[in-house]
């Protein structure tokens, strides 16, 4: 199937930079999601980004999942009024090895095909690199003024926290940007993707791959919209009202009651993003 026309055909497609449908008529791309570990169980709000990758796979593309061992010390400003709590080394360590056995059960990590699923931590290239030759190296490529206009900065900085923002959460652009010139650099990854709410931060790694290796170096973005809460904010770990796909957290019950009572102009959108299984050539003969 075309991977792009499948998204679009389910509403999952919210920004793409321009030349990404191009990029899959060249072969196998690889493609990666990021998932902050800062709780050790997904929620609903993880589907679209988990389901883009098993549609990915499905296509006969590669996905990678990044857990952010790393930035989850840190935590995304991305969608956030407040300064996240940091979590030590063996809290994080535990809430990945959850988070691989769930995304175990969307993506066939098992297989010997070419396009077999990956799971990759950036705490394991991020740890032996020191904030000076950080500082150094990747640090020169962006400018704050780049980093300032980004709407996740804008909005923390205008206002919407009365605390602002700390260095560690402006510098979290920067970081994901390494991971994405990481990847592109050891596995041939042409493409981030995530929800909407991470164009600034997606943008920022094809801006830094540019810069960093040259002009000629390609990379691409491409979101999804949110699947929001009844007030429209994002789901996130740290948030209330989560719906968790741990059963310990949220109820077999409680879970299907969620989709069973969203509003009717709704119910067409999910079961086409987070939970359809079937592709578009399967839905039009039922």
């Amino acid at each position: 199937m075309n991977f792009v026309e499948e998204l679009k055909w389910r509403g999952m497609l919210h920004q793409m930079m321009p030349g990404t449908e191009e990029l899959f008529d060249k072969g196998m791309v690889t493609a990666y999601v990021g998932i902050d570990p800062t709780a050790d169980s997904l929620h609903i709000g993880h589907l679209c980004g988990v389901m883009m990758l098993r549609h990915l796979q499905r296509a006969g593309h590669k996905p990678l999942a990044l857990v952010g061992g790393a930035t989850g010390m840190i935590g995304d400003p991305s969608g956030k009024s407040q300064e996240r709590n940091l979590l030590n080394e063996e809290t994080l360590r535990h809430n990945v090895a959850c988070i691989k056995e769930q995304l175990s059960r969307f993506l066939d990590f098992e297989s010997d095909a070419p396009n077999a699923a990956e799971l990759v931590n950036n705490y394991d290239w991020m740890k032996d690199y020191t904030f000076l030759d950080f500082a150094r190296e990747i640090g020169k490529c962006i400018t704050v003024n780049y980093m300032m206009a980004k709407d996740s900065v804008k909005r923390r900085l205008n206002g919407e926290c009365s605390d602002g923002m700390s260095f560690t959460e402006f510098t979290y652009q920067l970081l994901q940007g390494y991971d994405f010139l990481h990847l592109y650099q050891t596995k041939n990854c042409r493409l981030q993707m995530g929800g909407s709410d991470q164009w600034g931060n997606i943008t920022t790694g094809t801006e830094l791959i540019r810069r960093k290796l040259g002009s000629e170096n390609e990379a691409y973005a491409l979101t999804c919209p949110l699947i929001t809460k009844a007030d429209g904010k994002k789901f996130g770990k740290t948030e209330q009202g989560n719906v968790w796909l741990d059963r310990q957290r949220t109820s077999p019950y409680q879970f299907y009651q969620f989709w069973l009572n969203v509003g009717d102009d709704e119910a067409e959108r999910y079961i086409k993003t987070p939970l359809a299984e079937c592709s578009r050539s399967d839905w039009a003969k039922k």
